[in-house]
């Protein structure tokens, strides 16, 4: 395995996962196009705690930047002791990893909770609209979710594909910066593998 090689690939990969996973997050603030809804707070709250722009992106952002950073640094040396860059490496992959698992776990729950929508409710024999998350119980009952929600509209399939492309994002991110751990300790240990 060429160390030198491989961080030059998972970085890139990375960063352009970052930036997918923050531009889901962001889209999920915006429920059928809309602005009102974040305005009047009226948001799915796992899609308010943005776990694709903290988690996602920005962790494995930084990630990427130390990559490119190590590879200018270090370029044809070996590594030494732990201030071998390499070694900071290893440290930053585990905080991307870290982040999107936090991701990956936040946008399941979301996923899993439904969406924050206006849907009529019976209290005491009464009819009335309230703001709450009642898919808990019909999320896999897909010829529901337009019937339930009166409004943001299709707010459901809205979180469902959204959370969903999280979901996967951060999965793939997961393996990416497992793999460079791996990679990393074996550059820490054997030094890269470029051509002299």
């Amino acid at each position: 395995m060429c160390v030198g090689i491989c961080a030059r690939v998972l970085g890139p990969c990375l960063f352009i996962l970052g930036l997918l996973s923050i531009l889901a997050n962001i889209l999920l603030l915006f429920p059928s196009w809309e602005w009102r809804y974040l305005h009047m707070k009226q948001i799915t709250q796992k899609a308010m705690q943005m776990p694709g722009i903290w988690g996602g992106g920005l962790f494995v952002s930084g990630f990427f930047s130390n990559i490119s950073l190590s590879n200018i640094i270090v370029g044809n040396s070996k590594c030494l002791g732990l201030f071998c860059p390499m070694f900071v490496s290893i440290l930053l992959s585990g905080l991307a990893l870290l982040g999107s698992a936090a991701c990956f776990i936040l946008s399941g729950v979301g996923l899993t909770e439904g969406p924050l929508c206006l849907y009529n409710s019976t209290h005491n024999n009464m009819k009335i609209q309230q703001w709450d998350y009642p898919f808990l119980n019909y999320l896999y009952e897909p010829s529901l979710w337009n019937s339930v929600c009166i409004e943001p509209s299709n707010i459901v399939s809205w979180n469902v594909y959204f959370f969903s492309a999280l979901l996967i994002i951060s999965m793939v991110e997961m393996v990416l910066a497992a793999l460079q751990i791996i990679s990393a300790f074996f550059g820490c240990i054997c030094g890269l593998c470029e051509k002299k």
